[in-house]
């Protein structure tokens, strides 16, 4: 009995040692607090722009127009290529948002993130015999795409120092 313990120990520990070793790590072992205490967000007022300042705020930034730094976002921009040949049954499409944005300190104008874009793609099928439900699974789509590009402009923020 002492044996199986040991061996199961050992086995547990040469993996677990493996994997430390090729730098395998856990996601979300990382800090998640922003490195904000206050920002002022200059966006076009589109559904990206209200979600970011909601989830800004829900992680503890307050959004103020005083701030020292400013979170410029711009117009959304949807694009949709279909990729099915047929014109029939199920016909499969590719959704992408990209919404450009910076980061800039009030005091001096300077950058501290250059124009980019943040881009995310969402690939959906559609059926041409439920036409009365396209818009809203389009819509479905829109949402998601929305909530997980304001998740990689928050991770993008999270990699800036406080200052």
């Amino acid at each position: 009995m002492q044996r199986r313990t040991f061996l199961r120990l050992t086995l547990a520990t040469g993996v677990s040692l493996a994997l430390a070793g090729c730098g395998f790590r856990l996601r979300g072992t990382g800090s998640a607090a922003l490195p904000f205490t206050s920002l002022a967000v200059d966006g076009t007022g589109d559904d990206v722009s209200r979600l970011a300042i909601e989830r800004l705020q829900a992680a503890g930034v307050s959004v103020d127009e005083a701030a020292p730094q400013v979170l410029n976002l711009g117009s959304e921009a949807f694009g949709e290529q279909r990729l099915s040949v047929l014109d029939s049954g199920r016909q499969e499409y590719d959704m992408t948002l990209s919404v450009p944005f910076s980061v800039q300190r009030r005091d001096d104008g300077a950058y501290r993130l250059a124009q980019q874009h943040v881009e995310v793609q969402e690939r959906f099928t559609l059926s041409s015999n439920n036409l009365l439900s396209e818009d809203d699974r389009r819509e479905a789509v829109r949402r998601r795409l929305r909530q997980k590009a304001v998740d990689q402009l928050l991770d993008r923020l999270r990699a800036l120092d406080g200052q």
